[in-house]
């Protein structure tokens, strides 16, 4: 689809008279205001505004104007695979990708799962997202999902990672330098390391970290997960100085008040995935006692293998888990919660000026003049559930969907319009897709690719950590 002639680049864009979410500091709400996009920064934002000649005019009337949202944790590989394992536990999973099938993933495969969640992530209004992309077994597969992700007129960031070989391994590798070289400082690309850290007393993943240290990219890992990464992990990270304020530690379901402590005192965020948690079992999602600790929270939806690949999901099962808590705390002593601890303006923050934190992005998150314009309009003038709007917040959180998404402009260009993607080829994202699932199903066997939706799980297999460098086995992962 080509993009429309009414949006060429270095038009002006203005969004017109709608309630606008500014998600700055004081979270007001904007009635009958209009957001000016001026290049790729938001120029003002206010009632009646001035705007220059020949600027293009988008009726927000009735529509929610806020920030672009941001994912900070999402397997975009996956996507290929979309609902497959919906009756997974974290185990099948595991099984499934870390210690069997994932090798089967050839680059051309991450190409056509990056592809499609780009494309799914900014028809979500979901601007900006951390591709967790633990499946680059090589740095062909890492080419192939950098090409995809700049493909897509999304903001990204590629968290490198490979499931298949020991952190120390593969980040030690001339061409793994050689790639994080040439894809550094971009703006629309950011680059993070991915990996776990198993708690292993030796602490094997310690030269990965200290890679990422010296090439001065931020880790993100998958922390407090049940029967795979605790407290233990925790500690060695913070005993070899390797906890810093750019570190996202994702879930955090599983830990004690010791390393939420940790992760406090040095500085880092969680991404939090409520969908994952609550389905797959790394923990009770933990919202609430992030918020106890004063930690920062972004939200993200995991891999869509399982889940929904938007962020309406990821804020309404936050609110319904944390509330659920809530309640049934002060329920186990007689007690009734009168007032909700947390509220939906909470939320709509996490999904945007809280990925924003966690990403070292002062420039997103928020629309106020002068930051990058990442924009999306809610609004459906063919939906019942579009009015009455009386509490915006409470609306993205809890009415909105993916289908209410009206525009959605990204670094100032405008990527979505009317409900209709601008500038993607969706068509050819369903041919690779196709062609990685035959390729899949044809490599396991008819039998297999129908087991592989509820696998099972040979008792050898369930394990403390679903990694094979390191034979430690641990209790401590199963309760902070």
């Amino acid at each position: 689809m080509s993009e429309s002639s009414e949006f060429q680049p270095g038009r002006p864009v203005v969004l017109r008279g709608g309630t606008v979410l500014p998600m700055d500091a004081s979270r007001r709400v904007l009635t009958g205001a209009d957001v000016l996009i001026v290049d790729d920064r938001i120029a003002a934002v206010g009632p009646g505004l001035d705007v220059p000649e020949g600027t293009a005019v988008i009726d927000a009337t009735d529509g929610i104007v806020m920030p672009g949202m941001i994912d900070t944790h999402r397997h975009m590989w996956q996507t290929a695979m979309r609902g497959y394992g919906a009756d997974w536990t974290l185990t099948q999973y595991f099984v499934w990708y870390y210690l069997e099938s994932g090798r089967l993933f050839r680059p051309e495969d991450v190409h056509a799962g990056n592809l499609l969640a780009a494309i799914e992530a900014i028809d979500a209004g979901v601007t900006t997202v951390v591709d967790w992309s633990h499946g680059l077994q090589t740095v062909d597969h890492a080419d192939a999902a950098v090409d995809a992700l700049r493909s897509v007129p999304g903001r990204a960031v590629l968290a490198y990672g490979n499931i298949q070989q020991p952190p120390a391994e593969w980040t030690a590798t001339p061409e793994f330098r050689a790639f994080a070289r040439r894809i550094a400082g971009d703006d629309m690309l950011g680059f993070q390391l991915a990996f776990d850290v198993t708690g292993d007393p030796a602490f094997p993943e310690k030269p990965a970290f200290e890679v990422a240290r010296e090439l001065g990219v931020p880790v993100t890992t998958h922390a407090g997960v049940w029967g795979a990464t605790g407290d233990d992990s925790i500690r060695l990270m913070y005993d070899h100085g390797f906890m810093t304020p750019e570190t996202v530690y994702v879930h955090a379901a599983s830990l004690s008040a010791d390393s939420y402590h940790r992760i406090a005192a040095t500085g880092g965020s969680v991404s939090v995935s409520t969908e994952s948690e609550q389905s797959a079992g790394q923990g009770y999602p933990p919202t609430w006692a992030i918020r106890a600790h004063g930690i920062p929270v972004s939200l993200s939806m995991d891999t869509s293998v399982w889940w929904s690949g938007d962020l309406f999901s990821a804020m309404r099962t936050t609110l319904g888990a944390d509330r659920s808590r809530e309640h049934l705390q002060a329920q186990a002593k007689g007690d009734t919660v009168t007032h909700a601890a947390l509220r939906a303006e909470e939320v709509v923050s996490w999904a945007t000026r809280g990925g924003a934190h966690a990403l070292g992005r002062d420039d997103l998150g928020s629309l106020e003049p002068g930051r990058k314009a990442d924009v999306v309009l809610i609004k459906n003038d063919h939906s019942p559930v579009s009015f009455p709007l009386l509490n915006p917040y409470g609306h993205v959180a809890f009415q909105a969907q993916r289908g209410d998404v009206h525009t959605v402009v990204v670094n100032g260009r405008v990527v979505k319009h009317a409900h209709r993607l601008l500038g993607v080829d969706l068509a050819a994202a369903r041919r690779e897709i196709d062609a990685t699932v035959a390729h899949l199903r044809e490599s396991l066997g008819e039998e297999g690719w129908q087991k592989g939706m509820n696998p099972d799980v040979p008792e050898t297999k369930i394990l403390d950590n679903p990694y094979t460098y390191t034979d430690y086995r641990s209790g401590s992962t199963h309760g902070g």
